[in-house]
Order: structure tokens, then C-alpha cells, then sequence
């Protein structure tokens, strides 16, 4: 855990902060904090990254390879320095690999006229052991003798040294770790340098270029492996075992395989892979929104993210706990982490909980429940905000636009069910104390607002995201100079610098594993088969498309973290939704929000189990019991795909060709009547077919938008055929509408789901509910109007209840 998490939660038991320094391991492990030369080294490397990317921001723009690569560099040199390698079982495996490629450099470099030379004595090799077995192989290595004598003697030195410096200072990096973050420095160095030659010889990279390649797909799976554990490791060995066994798999998966040099090369050379579409949002964006966060933490920003929502709501019924979902709205808008959201609020909101009344394992519920909307909360929204912003060539000032009420809608639907369950369990406010009101609070801190709104006015007038963060970070410095506890001195810069550093470390790991991934996917075409197995098993139903894609993304992040499964599964996910008529940025937020479930979801929901540790109570209950409360997380993905305008989106609509009931099984195309662009509106005839020497006409079945005329006159036409593709437009009526319906529907849906409404509900109620909640998700006046009179009739049969209940207690 980080230094200020750790002092955050000081009032937890030493038990308590064990479990939960634990449980936060699973989404990243702890580094060790050097000391003397190493701190220096890595305070420097941090440091010059943050200095680096505000400059690109800010100031002035790089080449790719620069952008690019000085984050991976000093991502992977960090991580070999903080990070330990392990336990035994695994230092000696690692240290026999890095004495092996030392050793083959070296002798590659001492006995060898060139690295070219080595690599067909290298070659050699490997065509014995496939023409006489391991036996020919072994007698055919007995000629880089150097290669064994090289590595036996590293292996010896380098075990050696490493038990000498752990057993003198656990605190510092072992020679073992030195020797990778060097090594890593050398590979990364190697593709910014040759940046523009390996463009020239994409496709015939040289010898070298093929094994700098192989040691650096090690070491991005090594990186990953030491900051996020084996889950996510494994899955990238899975893929490059795929990539390479292609032609072994069952036919719906199998592809020609790929050699090992193949593979490498084509994951770590090109811009597919390592230092593909993870690594340049993460540099362009990402990293500066964390330095952001660092600095806005630092400013004392935090504490007026406690003091509004206390003035606000500390009092009102169930209190604490709406106080936990505004701070986590706040906190989570510049976090990028659900778990990191949790643990800063969870050690003010939830004792604050436990005090009202809430019991422990729900009030160990509702902070991470609440704390998982940060991650769709504009200006920041976790990593894939930007992600999705780069996938649909969309500007980000766009998607914060889109993403905004539905991430409102969240909060307002945890907020009701918190509302609900406080009213059936009798809860009230926080008693016995006195809160300022909001109004005085604003007055006070204002000012602390101003980097949010920076930051968002910036994006929206056009600057890029980058430029943006940069001056709402600068903010920051200045807004902490209005009180004199909260001011920022070097010492305090220095201190946000290093802790912004140390925070891009956990998602900058992900990068190599992920272009590992997505680059195997690319290479073997395994997307386009994922898109045809979705939508056969689906048979063409959406609904069933959207629970296959949930299963997988809630599977996936059991083992990687949110971010990793967006982006893996909106490679594949996407695809198969946009063919069955999903907008693309709705299919792209349906996963995106899909992401997030294991966060909150048995069995894994590391966030809720954060929120258990600090709460002390069962985490199988919190757990689950957060699911309750973060229900709203499956419901948005299905008003993104049937409602997308709730997104600004356009519905896609299709003109097919109708099924022909005569001996020809086709048609012809008399003419077209629209071109891209009309508008029609529903009866208006857009093409006319002729169907066995009968004119037919292929009338709009609603109105619309052409997009795309996809036949001519004189063409022919099967049944089914796409005649035209067109759009209902997203209107402001339309919108509206959606929003409208989305909000009543919120509210009806978290009372059916909290079996309250003004009195627990009977079943009877219940039902009348579920018809009324269906009713008004769906976006049209009609729906809404008998939604809302169900709505009606379940409070006045309540109330009555109620009078009659008085009466006889009368």
C-alpha cells in the first residue's frame, strides 16, 4: 500500500491493516522503498518521467518513439528496481534465464564476428533437434561451450551477490534486479533508436532486431508478473502459446502458427504490440491525469471532498452512507483506481457508517458499491476513458459529453437504494453532531473545485487532454497557497512528483502483457472468429450477446485489472455487437462498463473486500452485498444498446430485402428513390424491386436517416439482403426522452430491487413494480405515463396500509 493509504487508515488494529494490505495485493503487489544511492535513482527516474510528459504537454510535442518509449523505459527500469522478484522458487528459474542471455551476449560479442554469425550457429541448433532429435541438438550445442561455461559462472556470481545484499538490506534491489533493469534499459533503448530503420525493414528485421525482440516479450511478461502477480502473466503466455501452436487448436480457433522470431518481432518491434495502443494512451494521457490526482491529493483538495458531502447530506436519513457516494464521486472523478477510491474514503465513510446504525458488512458494502462509479465519472474516468476515446478516433471531450449522465445515474441509483435501506432498517444521521451548512463549506473551499473545473472547461473548449491536465496540475500548486496548512513547497511538489511516479507504475506494468494480447490477436485474426462464435451463440439475439459479453468480462477480470479487460475485451466484443446493430460507442461503453463488475461481483471484488477489511466484517457478505447495491452496473449496458441515444448515439436500422414467396428466389432492383443523407419518415418508399414482373415497394418501417445506399438500379437482390442502411436519429426530443425515462426507470428499479417503496413491498407490490420498471426504461411517453400510474398505485396501496395500520394501533 501506498504511504498515504497507510496513513489514511492508521486507526485500523494491526490485524485489520495486515488483511487489507493483503487483499490489496491482489490487485498490485507492495515495493520496497530503497534507500540511500537507489532512493536518489529512483526519486531521479521518476521524476524526470513526470518532468518529461508535463513538458510534452505543455510546452512541446516529441517524435513517437520518444513519447512512447521513455515511459516504457522508465516503467520497466522501476519496476525491475522497486519490485522483488519473489520468493526462491522463482528467483532461481529468473536468475538462470538472465545468466543465459548474458552469457549469449557475451560470447556473441567475444567469439563471434558479428550477432549475425551467432545467430545461425543459434539456427543450427534448432535444425538438428528437428532433423535428429535432442541428441543431435545437444551434440550440435556443444560448440557454444562459452554459452554454458558464461552462464554457469553469472549464476553462481549473481546467487551469491543476491543473498548478500538481501540478508544485509531487504529495502534495496538485488544485483539480480539491477542486471534486468539494465537489460530492460538496453531493449527499450534499442527500439527508440532504431525507431525509423525497423519502419524500413518491417517485415525482414534482421538478426538482432529478432533477439532483442525475444528478451524484451520476457521482460514485459516478467514486469507484469512482479507488479500484478501470475493471473495476467499467464494470459499473456497463454496467447503467445496460442500464436505459436495455431495449427493444434479445434478448427473455429486454429490459425498457421507463427515462429518464436515471428511472434517476437512482431509484439515488440511494431506498433501492434508493446508499444502499441496501451502504451500511447497511457503516455498521452493517462500518466498525466495521475500526476494530476497526486498533485490535487497534495493541494489538501481531499479534505473538501469529505466537508461538502458531510454539510450536505450528514444529517439526512442514512446519512454517512450518502455521504460515502458523493466523496466517492468526487475522489473517484481523478482517480484511477475503484480500490484506491474505496480505501481513501472507506476510512472516513465507513466508521461513520458503522456509528448510524449500518451494519458492518453493509456499510463495507457501500463504499466500494459507490466508490466503482469514479471509473465512469468525467474528467478522468480510470484509464479507459481515453482508451475508448483512441479505439473510436473520437475526441475525449466527447466522451466525457456522453459519459456523464449515465455515471450520474449511477451514483443517484446507489444513492435511492441507500436512501431505501436506511428507511426499512429506521437508520437516521449521524447523531450528536453538528455539520456547517453546504453553503458555508462552499464559501470556505471553493477554490478547490477550480482544478476539476479547469481541466473540464479546458477539454471542452477544444485543448487536448494532455495540455489540460497540464494547467489544472499547475492549478493545484497554486490553489494550495490560499491556506497556509494546505501550501506546497518544493518539498511538497518533490513529494507529489514521487507519488504520481510511483502510482503509473501499476498500470504502466499492464502495457507489455496487454500489447502482447491485443498483438496476438491481431496476428492471428482470433477477433473475427470471437465475433462469430458470439453471435452463433447468441443466434442473433442481443440480449444473449450482451450476457455472453458480461460472462467474459466479468471471467477476464477476475485475473487482470479493469482497464486490461476493457481493452482485451472490447478488441473482441465489439466487433460481433456493432454487426448486430449496436453503435459503435455504445458497444465500446457496454464494455467498458461490463469492466467494472468484477470489482464489486463475487468471487473475486477486490474493492468489496477492501471495504470489508476496513469495515471488519465477512467479506463473502460484503461482498455480495455490494453486488445489491451496485445493481445499476448491469442495467446501463442494456439502455446503452437498446436506448443508445441515452449516449447521443444514432440507433442503426437496416432496409432488407423481404422474404420472396414465388418460384424465383430473387429479385431485381427497379430504383432507388433515396441517396446518402435523406431523411425519411415511416411509409415512404425508398426502393422498388421487381418480384416475377410485379413492381414491390420497400417501404421506411420508421423514421430515419440514410447512411448508406448499398444496392443500384438493375442490381439484384436476395432476401434478406441489405438494401440500405440508415439511423434513427439521436434528436433532442429523443434524448430527452431517454434521460427522462432512464431517471423515473432508476428510481422504480431501486425501490423493486431494495423491496422498499414508502413500506417494504409484498409481492404483489413487487410484481406491479417489475412491470412498472420495464415500463419506464423504455424511452417513450406512453411507457413512461402507465409506468408512472403503476408506480401511483403501489404508493397509494401502501399508504393506505399504513392508515390502517395506524388506525389500529389507535
Amino acid at each position: 500500500m501506498s504511504e498515504e493509504n497507510n496513513q489514511e487508515l492508521e486507526d485500523l488494529s494491526p490485524e485489520e491493516q495486515k488483511k487489507l494490505k493483503k487483499l490489496m495485493e491482489k490487485d498490485a503487489k507492495s515495493y520496497r522503498s530503497p534507500t540511500g544511492f537507489f532512493k536518489g535513482l529512483v526519486a531521479l527516474l521518476g521524476a524526470g518521467m513526470v518532468i518529461f510528459y508535463f513538458y510534452t504537454a505543455g510546452l512541446a510535442a516529441v517524435a513517437t518513439q520518444y513519447h512512447r518509449g521513455v515511459y516504457v523505459f522508465a516503467t520497466y527500469v522501476l519496476v525491475f528496481l522497486l519490485y522483488p522478484a519473489g520468493k526462491g522458487r522463482i528467483r532461481v528459474p529468473l536468475t538462470a534465464v538472465l545468466s543465459i542471455i548474458l552469457s549469449m551476449l557475451g560470447t556473441a560479442l567475444l567469439f563471434f564476428s558479428d550477432m549475425a554469425t551467432f545467430h545461425a550457429r543459434l539456427l543450427e541448433i534448432g535444425d538438428h533437434y528437428a532433423s535428429d532429435g535432442l541428441g543431435g541438438a545437444i551434440a550440435s550445442a556443444s560448440g557454444l561451450w562459452q554459452v554454458g561455461v558464461g552462464a554457469v559462472l553469472i549464476f553462481a556470481l549473481v546467487t551469491i551477490g543476491d543473498n548478500l545484499l538481501m540478508r544485509r538490506s531487504g529495502s534495496n534491489p538485488t544485483i539480480s534486479d539491477i542486471l534486468f533493469a539494465l537489460l530492460s534499459a538496453a531493449v527499450v533503448y534499442y527500439w527508440m533508436h532504431e525507431f525509423e530503420n525497423l519502419n524500413y525493414r518491417a517485415g525482414a528485421e534482421n538478426e538482432l532486431d529478432a533477439m532483442v525482440s525475444i528478451v524484451g516479450v520476457f521482460l514485459s511478461l516478467e514486469v507484469c508478473r512482479r507488479v500484478l502477480g501470475w493471473s495476467m502473466t499467464l494470459i499473456g503466455i497463454g496467447m503467445l502459446i496460442y500464436g505459436y501452436f495455431g495449427p493444434y487448436f479445434p478448427d473455429m480457433l486454429s490459425h498457421r502458427g507463427f515462429g518464436i522470431e515471428r511472434l517476437a518481432t512482431a509484439l515488440y518491434l511494431t506498433t501492434n504490440g508493446v508499444f502499441g495502443v496501451m502504451a500511447n494512451v497511457l503516455a498521452t494521457y493517462v500518466i498525466l491525469f495521475i500526476f494530476f490526482g497526486a498533485f490535487l491529493h497534495k493541494s489538501g483538495a481531499g479534505k473538501f471532498f469529505i466537508d461538502l458531502p458531510l454539510a450536505i447530506a450528514g444529517n439526512s436519513t442514512g446519512g454517512p452512507a450518502k455521504v460515502a457516494v458523493m466523496a466517492s464521486a468526487l475522489f473517484g472523478s481523478v482517480s484511477g483506481s475503484a480500490i484506491a477510491n474505496t480505501v481513501s474514503t472507506g476510512a472516513f465513510t465507513i466508521p461513520l457508517m458503522k456509528r448510524a446504525g449500518f451494519k458492518p458488512h453493509v456499510a463495507g458494502a457501500i463504499e466500494p458499491a459507490a466508490s466503482i462509479g469514479g471509473m465512469f465519472l468525467p474528467p478522468i474516468m480510470g484509464a479507459g476513458g481515453f482508451l475508448m476515446a483512441e479505439l473510436t478516433n473520437t475526441s475525449y471531450a466527447t466522451i466525457m459529453m456522453i459519459a456523464v449522465f449515465p455515471a450520474l445515474l449511477y451514483f443517484f441509483s446507489v444513492f435511492c437504494m441507500i436512501h431505501f435501506e436506511a428507511k426499512k432498517q429506521g437508520l437516521k444521521g449521524i447523531k450528536g453532531e453538528e455539520f456547517p451548512h453546504w453553503k458555508i463549506v462552499l464559501k470556505r473551499e471553493w477554490y478547490f473545485s477550480l482544478p476539476l473545473i479547469i481541466i473540464t472547461v479546458l477539454m471542452i473548449l477544444g485543448r487536448s487532454p494532455g495540455y489540460s491536465a497540464f494547467w489544472a496540475t499547475i492549478s493545484c500548486v497554486v490553489i494550495s497557497w490560499f491556506r497556509k496548512e494546505t501550501r506546497m513547497g518544493l518539498r511538497e511538489i518533490w513529494e507529489a512528483i514521487l507519488t504520481g511516479a510511483n502510482n503509473t507504475l501499476i498500470i504502466g506494468a499492464t502495457l507489455g502483457v496487454i500489447g502482447i494480447i491485443v498483438g496476438t490477436i491481431s496476428l492471428t485474426g482470433i477477433g473475427l472468429k470471437f465475433s462469430d462464435i458470439i453471435i452463433s451463440m447468441a443466434q442473433g439475439n442481443l440480449l444473449m450477446a450482451l450476457l455472453l459479453v458480461g460472462l467474459a468480462s466479468l471471467v477476464l477480470g477476475m485475473g487482470v485489472p479493469v482497464t486490461a479487460a476493457y481493452l482485451i475485451t472490447a478488441v473482441l466484443a465489439v466487433p460481433p455487437l456493432v454487426e448486430m446493430g449496436v453503435p459503435v460507442i455504445a458497444a465500446h461503453m457496454i464494455v467498458y462498463w461490463f469492466s467494472q463488475d468484477s470489482n464489486i461481483t463475487p468471487p473475486v471484488c477486490v474493492a468489496a473486500y477492501a471495504g470489508a477489511a476496513i469495515a471488519g466484517s465477512d467479506p463473502w457478505k460484503t461482498g455480495w452485498t455490494s453486488f445489491k447495491f451496485a445493481k445499476l452496473l448491469y442495467v446501463m449496458p442494456i439502455l446503452f444498446a437498446f436506448t443508445p441515444s441515452i449516449l447521443f448515439q444514432a440507433k442503426p436500422i437496416n432496409v432488407k430485402m423481404p422474404e420472396i414467396h414465388a418460384e424465383v428466389p430473387f429479385a431485381s432492383v427497379l430504383k432507388v428513390d433515396v441517396k446518402e443523407g435523406d431523411e425519411f419518415v415511416k411509409g415512404d418508399v425508398l426502393a422498388t424491386v421487381l418480384v416475377e414482373d410485379k413492381p414491390v415497394d420497400i417501404k421506411a418501417r420508421k423514421d430515419g436517416r440514410v447512411t448508406q445506399v448499398k444496392t443500384f438500379a438493375g442490381g439484384l437482390a436476395n432476401p434478406g439482403d441489405v438494401l440500405i442502411e440508415g439511423e434513427i436519429v439521436a434528436t433532442k426530443t429523443k434524448v430527452f426522452s431517454s434521460f427522462l425515462s432512464a431517471f423515473l426507470g432508476t428510481i422504480a428499479f431501486s425501490s423493486l430491487t431494495m423491496f422498499f417503496w414508502i413500506r417494504r413491498t409484498s409481492i404483489p407490490e413487487w410484481l406491479i413494480l417489475a412491470a412498472a420498471t420495464i415500463l419506464l426504461y423504455w424511452p417513450t411517453l406512453v411507457t413512461d405515463a402507465i409506468g408512472i400510474g403503476l408506480v401511483a398505485i403501489v404508493f397509494i396501496m401502501q399508504k393506505a396500509k399504513n392508515k390502517r395500520e395506524q388506525a389500529l394501533a389507535a
